[in-house]
């Protein structure tokens, strides 16, 4: 790389923020458990297949090996993947006590209830990218929803800028509390091995 693309940041600059992965306590148990499970159970059981299939010959023509070395570099790329998550986790607990406007407004953990201009009224948990979860309405603070309800209070109108258009919602309460993420379940029987 030539001289003239890099760049040194300047002493006042601050580091960039970009490999933080806010997170709740109960997203990060999800992905540790996620990361013990393959590396304890799934992916020894691959490499046992894997061993037992390089053992029967030619490896060119032998479908359970190529699919099994398949499966070995799919379950390491996510080992790898959780792993990354995980160091770069910034635990935010939900239920910590709030003191002044971090008790008021909307911000990471909070779960707020508001109503769209129809007064159709919805309620969402601003959470990690790792916990989203729709069918328990857990957003992400990513999400445009989430950006849009962060900093609010009861009361306030704010703007949703959707894929579908805008939208004005009116925050009608603002709430911490433990929000329930669903927990890593093992896959069961010989499923657990395969994609």
């Amino acid at each position: 790389m030539r001289k003239g693309f890099t760049r040194r940041p300047k002493a006042e600059e601050p580091a960039a923020n970009h490999g933080t992965n806010y997170i709740t306590p109960g997203g990060l148990e999800r992905l540790k458990d996620e990361r013990h499970f393959l590396l304890t159970k799934d992916r020894p059981a691959v490499v046992e297949v894997v061993a037992w299939a390089a053992g029967n010959g030619d490896r060119s023509e032998n479908a359970d090996y190529q699919y099994g070395k398949r499966r070995l570099r799919q379950i390491d790329g996510r080992i790898r993947f959780l792993t990354k998550r995980i160091e770069a986790a910034e635990l935010v607990d939900p239920e910590a006590p709030r003191t002044g406007q971090r008790a008021v407004r909307a911000f990471f953990g909070a779960t707020v209830r508001y109503a769209n201009a129809a007064g159709q009224e919805r309620t969402a948990s601003i959470v990690g990218t790792d916990e989203v979860d729709l069918d328990r309405n857990q957003i992400s603070w990513a999400s445009p929803l989430g950006r849009a309800l962060m900093k609010s209070a009861e009361g306030d109108d704010v703007v949703l800028h959707a894929p579908g258009g805008t939208e004005t919602l009116t925050v009608l309460e603002v709430r911490y509390g433990r929000i329930p993420v669903e927990p890593f379940r093992e896959p069961a029987g010989p499923e657990a091995a395969t994609p």
